[in-house]
């Protein structure tokens, strides 16, 4: 009976364990004053992704990628999105920029 519930077990504890597992979504800033931060009026986005827990991988999420986009010349404010489905078999980082 112990061993039939040994792999159970297991498999919850090591699940519970790692936080956001099965779904991730987060938005996070990468600013560091944000009692100074003015968002400006453009927003420009860049995208990297991976699927197969990052055997392949592809997309530039850098910050003059995402100001090129948005066609900012003068960073105000980054933000990061992360995304992630079942340990990373497809997982995208994006990064958000504001400014002028």
């Amino acid at each position: 009976m112990i061993r039939r519930l040994f792999a159970p077990v297991s498999l919850f504890l090591m699940l519970s364990a790692s936080p956001g597992c099965l779904y991730l979504d987060i938005k996070t800033t990468l600013d560091e004053d944000l009692y100074e931060t003015t968002l400006g009026d453009k927003v420009g986005k860049a995208t990297a992704r991976s699927v197969l827990f990052g055997m392949v991988a592809w997309g530039d999420a850098g910050t003059q990628a995402a100001a090129e986009d948005g066609g900012i010349e003068i960073l105000r404010h980054a933000d990061r999105e992360l995304f992630a489905v079942f340990f990373g078999i497809y997982a995208s980082n994006t990064t958000v920029v504001y400014g002028d």
